[in-house]
């Protein structure tokens, strides 16, 4: 059979973890279908979000959260989309155990980063893809940035903002960056090497400690960043017609909403700094926006005069469902309340 959701969010990360939260405990009857994985997944270690200890992995994180949502009430389904069809009234969703119809679809697909060619360092030791969350752990350490475009060129540069050794590897190839990015590379600490790695070298902790080069020497490292670009997810996106930047990210407002009504995005498919911080956000606007445009009451004059006015039947306009999970969820956060004040 056919189930039938008010919200249907794809993707599991922390964008769509938020937004799945914001619509369960606003009211609306909501699924979260994740295919597992994911950037956040890959995190050995938890940076820049307040509250929560750096010792916790990205899978103990998004564990947490999954747990949290399952308790107000949203079901989470493991399943991967392969289909959204537009309904008169909404949209069916397909895919692996999933089939259902929502009034609403919250894409959380988020991108996946190119990798270079081994031979390459763990990523979380040596090998990291977000410069804004790791920088800190590399001050006064000698580190690597690898690319041939101007984006590498410019991550070497911001790098010397926290330590003095930098170093540029094309490994092997053309340097593609622009006349006036190599004119800036000239006048700053950079060392640019072009030889490909040939081995590595890796401590006992499993952290990178230097890189062999074909011509015979060797470079240490504490880590670096990898800058081959990034794959969008956006093909159920693209199929329901939704616009997409120049730059290939589903284009959406301030709040998610897409072009396509009922179709929303949040997290790192969509424009923006790829942070867990700004997805969050991303994804609580997203879930907030959905309240207001679903919400029945107040029912506006054109409804009143078209339906009558409202009436103690009518609410609350909450799910039978999640009125029943609401409450058994408000007496149980109760009488751990209870306990703990004993």
């Amino acid at each position: 059979m056919t189930e039938e959701y008010h919200v249907t969010v794809v993707g599991g990360g922390p964008a769509g973890l938020t937004a799945a939260l914001y619509t369960t405990r606003l009211g609306h009857d909501t699924v979260l279908v994740d295919r597992g994985g994911g950037r956040a997944a890959m995190m050995l270690e938890t940076h820049n979000v307040i509250g929560i200890p750096e010792s916790v992995s990205g899978n103990e994180f998004l564990a947490t959260a999954t747990e949290q949502l399952r308790e107000y009430g949203t079901d989470v389904r493991r399943g991967f989309v392969t289909e959204i069809e537009p309904l008169d009234d909404g949209f069916r969703v397909v895919g692996n155990d999933v089939e259902l119809t929502t009034d609403y679809v919250v894409l959380a697909t988020g991108f996946s980063d190119e990798r270079p060619d081994p031979p390459l360092p763990r990523t979380g030791k040596g090998l990291h893809y977000c410069l804004h969350c790791d920088a800190y752990m590399f001050v006064d350490q000698p580190v690597y940035v690898m690319g041939t475009g101007d984006s590498a060129a410019y991550v070497a540069m911001i790098m010397l903002n926290f330590t003095p050794e930098v170093d540029l590897l094309t490994r092997g190839a053309e340097p593609e960056w622009s006349e006036e990015t190599d004119e800036l590379l000239r006048n700053h600490p950079i060392d640019v090497v072009h030889e490909e790695i040939a081995a590595m070298e890796k401590g006992e902790d499993g952290w990178l400690e230097a890189f062999e080069f074909e011509n015979g020497t060797r470079r240490e490292y504490r880590g670096g960043f990898p800058m081959y670009g990034s794959n969008y997810n956006t093909e159920l996106a693209e199929s329901l017609g939704v616009e997409l930047t120049d730059d290939g990210e589903i284009d959406v407002d301030d709040h998610g909403r897409t072009n396509v009504d009922g179709v929303f995005a949040v997290g790192d498919v969509t424009p923006g700094h790829n942070q867990i911080p700004v997805a969050m956000g991303q994804g609580a606007k997203a879930g907030i926006a959905i309240h207001m445009d679903a919400r029945p009451f107040p029912r506006s004059l054109a409804e009143i005069e078209a339906q009558g006015p409202v009436t103690e039947d009518d609410v609350p306009g909450v799910s039978s469902k999640l009125r029943t999970h609401a409450r058994s969820h408000g007496d149980s956060v109760a009488k751990s309340t209870a306990s703990d004040d004993d």
